[in-house]
């Protein structure tokens, strides 16, 4: 899933901030308490959790799953790993974890480590609450810019996530390199009393987990000789994917063992998720929506591509298909339409079957393929794909078509194959008819209305002439028709009667 800030609390004016205290004196008057990090998040999940509120707003099918095991690592104050693949909405569950914390906390104005006013760890931070006591200017950090993220890439090193000794600031303030103020802070400590999170944890060096051992259990970290007692205030969270423990690399065993829980992920369980999933990510713009009618087939069509994929015999399920991938074939699917309509001059259009053959270039671009599969090829396969998940879904609409059938015995389709029988040179759709014509051009096969009226009485008008497209599409897939794709047009024949009219 695509990950986005949108569902994190934005500050607010910033007048509202002004009436905040600006010293420590005033902090004190207005009896603020400190508490950590891991203490905030739990205090307001237990608040939320008995307000019945909904703690990770957005993130769907992980209800009855991950989101409980969430809430018991937050409860426990755990540093957390999120184990999945990709697509699994990882990093947006790391990014909605910002509405637990509290919207405004104090920090010691100038500080580079986020100080708490009254629990110092700088020398910075402790030499000007002596030197100025109450008086010490305070700043108010909103949660918002409570969040750090790094991907772990083979060039991280030491010195981007811990720190390193900084030369121009020693020449600067005229400091001996024995003088701890010559340190530049890495990633982690000025991410200190926020939420740190490390993509793909696996990916990074042995040598860099090593050096996250103190941080996570001991609160100290080691800078060029200088250890520094930190007891730095971050809720980590790791993500990872499970094929990089044996393709790419591993998380080194103690580093495992200080993370507090490991909650495996998943991807939706049904298509009533998926879609809701689609819906709220595909970015579509509001024309495309006033322009292509989607029918709910369409819809659950698209998801099932996504779960046959999954299931896929060329498909490397190590590697996973992410929720991504329907989320750009839908985009694709719109424009596909949104294309047609263009080129004909029609201000409004139906979403086709045909249209899918467009959003190949999404599914080749989003799946891992096995040996098999590129022997197949990448096109051939996504193509598969559809047609797989229309014999799925045709059969929760209509009745099941059996490979092999008793001689003389009645079958619903038998009027339709009989249509194409006596069609000596096939039925061709063409990619880019007006919505009239192809209408026009379905509703000379008589016999698919009858099949609809018997099996799908309620059916809307508007979604009709995709059911009958999806019809045909599956008699040529349970090998009642022939279908095949030209590079701008569609053709359906009769398997055998090509042969016996000597064609």
């Amino acid at each position: 899933m695509t990950q986005k800030s949108k569902n994190v609390t934005v500050p607010p004016p910033s007048d509202r901030v002004r009436e905040r205290p600006i010293t420590l004196g005033a902090l004190k008057q207005a009896g603020y308490q400190s508490k950590s990090i891991k203490d905030e998040l739990r205090d307001n999940l237990i608040q939320k959790i008995k307000n019945k509120e909904t703690t990770f707003e957005g993130v769907h099918g992980y209800e009855n799953t991950v989101i409980p095991e969430l809430e018991r690592a937050i409860l426990s104050r755990h540093n957390i790993n999120l184990l999945g693949l990709r697509g699994q909405a990882k990093t947006r569950l790391a990014r909605l974890m910002l509405n637990l914390l509290d919207e405004y906390i104090p920090f010691v104005e100038g500080s580079e480590i986020n100080d708490d006013p009254f629990q110092p760890i700088s020398r910075y931070a402790k030499e000007l609450l002596k030197e100025k006591g109450d008086n010490t200017p305070i700043s108010w950090l909103h949660r918002s810019e409570r969040f750090a993220e790094k991907l772990a890439t083979p060039d991280v090193t030491v010195a981007d996530i811990i720190g390193d000794v900084d030369p121009i600031k020693a020449a600067n303030l005229k400091l001996s390199y024995a003088d701890d103020r010559v340190i530049h802070y890495g990633m982690i400590p000025r991410a200190n009393r926020c939420i740190f999170v490390i993509n793909e944890l696996p990916d990074l060096q042995a040598r860099i987990q090593v050096a996250l051992f103190n941080i996570l259990q001991e609160g100290d970290i080691q800078i060029r000789g200088f250890k520094l007692r930190l007891p730095l205030g971050i809720q980590f969270l790791f993500t990872a994917n499970p094929e990089d423990y044996t393709n790419r690399g591993s998380i080194v065993t103690p580093l495992k063992d200080r993370i507090g829980s490991q909650i495996l992920t998943h991807y939706p369980e049904d298509i009533e998720t998926a879609r809701l999933i689609t819906e709220q990510e595909s970015n579509v713009v509001e024309s495309q929506k006033d322009m292509v009618l989607v029918p709910d087939l369409a819809k659950d069509l698209l998801e099932q591509i996504v779960f046959e994929a999954r299931e896929s015999e060329y498909v490397d399920a190590k590697s996973g298909v992410s929720a991504r991938l329907s989320i750009t074939a839908f985009e694709n699917l719109l424009s596909t339409a949104e294309r047609r309509a263009l080129i004909n001059g029609d201000a409004i259009t139906t979403l086709r079957l045909s249209d899918f053959v467009g959003i190949i270039p999404s599914i080749t671009g989003k799946v891992e393929l096995v040996y098999e599969g590129e022997q197949e090829g990448a096109a051939v396969v996504a193509y598969n794909l559809i047609g797989e998940a229309v014999k799925i879904l045709f059969e929760e609409f209509f009745p099941k078509i059996e490979k092999l059938k008793k001689q003389d015995e009645e079958t619903p389709y038998d009027a339709i194959i009989s249509w194409f029988f006596n069609q000596k040179d096939g039925f061709e759709l063409l990619d880019d008819l007006r919505d009239k014509e192809y209408q026009n051009m379905l509703d000379v096969i008589t016999p698919l209305d009858d099949l609809l009226g018997q099996y799908q009485p309620n059916l809307k008008k508007e979604d009709s002439y995709f059911v009958k497209e999806f019809v045909l599409w599956a008699l040529a897939e349970f090998k009642q028709l022939n279908k095949h794709r030209f590079t701008k047009s569609i053709q359906f024949k009769d398997p055998y009667g090509s042969f016996i009219n000597g064609i």
